[in-house]
């Protein structure tokens, strides 16, 4: 196990090449001292039969470690399994979630959070159950996405935790009428930058609501260049695996994961 001390920052960042629960846990266990009362553990638990997505036995054996936590996920935007809680619901079962209670959070609506500083939003629209949680345990696949470039952690808080419709819709910057079915709606929307400029918009307030209770840990396994959205239909991933980040410094540990090879 290593660990580096980030410049400008007293956070640690943490690292093993061991993927699995023994090693996942001790890490999580050298950041953990915010984490309290009621936990969300927030997972990307993609598309049905998804070949990417975190071992579920993996994660049945961490949250059980972590006391008092649920897995917590929100509905997507566009259509699929996952567009409505009915489906999700059925989805989580055929990929293994069912050990454990999952909150989708946007079951029943959202709630706005403020944006301290934001470049593009000045609120964002998160799922309503997310102010049941004390804290935040971001557990991440690390991955490709088609227009982040890669979806690590400050993809699974700011699409993962807004809304399927409104939240979603302030990160992509696709505001306003009825959405144009079968994908058609990626073309009308802004430029990537753009999107990324939204989403660390998001990302902000979130990590500003948890404060010191939110901490991220990045699994680097099966690194697709397509995000677990994408369900079978992922690419097949062509670099090895590399091993598990974790940090309570969200921006820190993206630091040391583009500097991995």
């Amino acid at each position: 196990m290593a660990t580096t001390n980030s410049a400008g920052s007293k956070a640690k960042v943490y690292f093993t090449k061991h993927i699995d629960a023994e090693h996942l846990i001790a890490l999580y266990d050298r950041i953990n001292e915010g984490i309290y009362g009621k936990v969300g553990v927030k997972l990307h638990t993609g598309e049905k039969h998804g070949p990417n997505i975190l071992p579920p036995k993996m994660v049945k054996a961490f949250q059980q470690h972590v006391p008092d936590s649920v897995i917590v996920e929100t509905n997507t935007m566009y259509g699929g399994d996952r567009y409505t809680t009915e489906g999700h619901r059925e989805t989580l079962k055929v990929n293994g979630w069912d050990f454990c209670p999952v909150d989708i959070l946007d079951e029943d609506g959202g709630v706005d959070y403020p944006v301290r500083g934001g470049k593009h939003l000045q609120s964002v629209t998160v799922g309503k159950n997310l102010d049941n949680y004390d804290s935040l345990v971001v557990l991440t696949h690390f991955k490709g996405h088609a227009m982040g470039g890669f979806g690590g952690s400050l993809k699974n808080i700011a699409i993962g935790c807004a809304t399927g419709q409104e939240g979603k819709r302030q990160v992509h910057g696709y505001l306003e009428g009825a959405m144009p079915p079968d994908g058609a709606a990626w073309g009308e929307m802004p430029l990537k930058d753009h999107f990324m400029e939204r989403m660390a918009d998001f990302g902000k307030a979130i990590v500003d609501h948890f404060g010191k209770h939110i901490v991220f840990l990045n699994v680097l396994r099966r690194m697709s260049v397509d995000c677990d959205c994408a369900g079978v239909s992922a690419a097949e991933p062509t670099i090895s695996d590399i091993g598990i980040v974790a940090s309570t410094d969200i921006l820190k540990r993206l630091l040391m994961l583009l500097n991995m090879h």
